[in-house]
């Protein structure tokens, strides 16, 4: 059951059942990688090397999934609102007299208890955002991209590049590199041609490799990266320095 639950359904939904699938799963300390390289036509033009260690010492479930939480968050509009008692429509006289009647007693026609009357716990529009802290945000990242490279769902391209929007050429290389399903596509900067061709594609979104996130990353089943932006994103790693 396992192996058919997508990493990032686990991380957002049940991240007790992650943290005893990922001490299993990733209890080998990171360890150094060779991805190959493809190119437009799906060959095998070369190989890269890239160091777990450097990218994540280990992968947090916990902080990924307070990352994924607080984007999902972000992105709530929180226009929600029903209307109290005070904002229905209806007279505020009393409905009939206290005592006499047979009928429970009663106030007027906008009670939270009655039909066409306001709610008593109304909803009110409000801002879910929040944010984590920088480097918090930072490391779940780095942890995003080396879990999916350990997974093996990081597909690497030579090159990417477009002179003009054609979407047929964009899904002639996903076609020719056996990409199906989402696929969150990682470029080294931004490119109004290349994002054009790219973003009228079903489940595939394009993104310069600074403006990726945890939630980016974990929320499509593949990773494709152009060479370039691997070695970005890489390059971005800080140094950890030792404790004196």
């Amino acid at each position: 059951m396992l192996s058919r639950l997508s990493f990032f359904r686990f991380v957002v939904e049940s991240p007790k059942v992650v943290r005893e699938y990922c001490a299993i799963k990733y209890k080998n300390p990171m360890s150094s990688q060779k991805l190959p390289i493809f190119d437009k036509t799906g060959q095998e033009v070369g190989t890269f090397s890239v160091d777990l260690s450097t990218i994540a010492q280990r992968i947090s479930v916990q902080l990924l999934h307070d990352a994924v939480v607080m984007y999902r968050a972000n992105l709530r509009q929180g226009a929600a609102k029903t209307k109290t008692r005070a904002e229905v429509q209806g007279h505020k006289k009393k409905m009939y007299r206290q005592k006499g009647t047979g009928n429970a007693r009663a106030g007027h026609v906008r009670s939270g208890v009655r039909r066409g009357g306001g709610h008593i716990f109304a909803k009110q529009p409000r801002d879910w955002s929040y944010r984590l802290p920088r480097k918090a945000l930072q490391a779940a990242t780095r942890m995003a991209v080396a879990s999916k490279i350990k997974d093996s769902q990081v597909t690497l391209i030579d090159a990417l590049s477009a002179d003009a929007p054609k979407t047929k050429e964009a899904a002639a290389i996903l076609k020719s590199l056996s990409i199906q399903g989402t696929v969150l596509v990682a470029v080294e900067s931004y490119n109004v041609d290349l994002y054009k061709s790219f973003r009228n594609i079903e489940g595939v979104r394009i993104l310069p490799i600074a403006e990726v996130n945890a939630y980016e990353v974990l929320r499509p089943k593949r990773l494709l990266m152009t060479k370039a932006a691997l070695e970005k994103f890489v390059a971005s790693v800080p140094e950890k320095t030792p404790k004196s």
